[in-house]
């Protein structure tokens, strides 16, 4: 099994700054995909950015291309997602995610993740 677990939300006005964290911990693989994804109010999750690890393939929505940055630090096998320039748009809950079993064709498919953190709310006011 794998635990995930998600930090760094909170309210920000628009423009402000924010950097989400997920912690991994329990069961290893030698390559996975780690996404972030967002879900809010009466809207379907989506994917916001993902990387495979180890490196070298990552994914950014449009929506968040050139204000959101995915990186990790394994060795303290977090992921982190920071996030800039934020927009009212942007609030929703966030979720980290792990899919063992990595492709490029599912690296930003909510379906293809097994394992989830439970989710940190970001909120950004007008």
């Amino acid at each position: 099994q794998v635990q995930l677990v998600e930090s760094g939300g909170g309210s920000v006005q628009t423009g402000g700054s924010l950097r989400l964290s997920c912690a991994a911990s329990g069961r290893t693989f030698s390559t996975y995909a780690m996404g972030w994804f967002r879900q809010a109010p009466g809207k379907e999750r989506e994917p916001v950015a993902a990387m495979r690890w180890p490196g070298g393939i990552t994914y950014y929505a449009d929506s968040v291309k050139g204000r959101f940055t995915i990186s990790r630090d394994n060795a303290v096998d977090t992921v982190y997602l920071q996030m800039n320039s934020l927009r009212p748009e942007d609030t929703a809950v966030y979720y980290c995610a792990l899919d063992p079993r990595w492709s490029p064709s599912t690296i930003a498919t909510a379906g293809a993740y097994r394992y989830w953190g439970q989710g940190t709310q970001v909120t950004v006011s007008s």
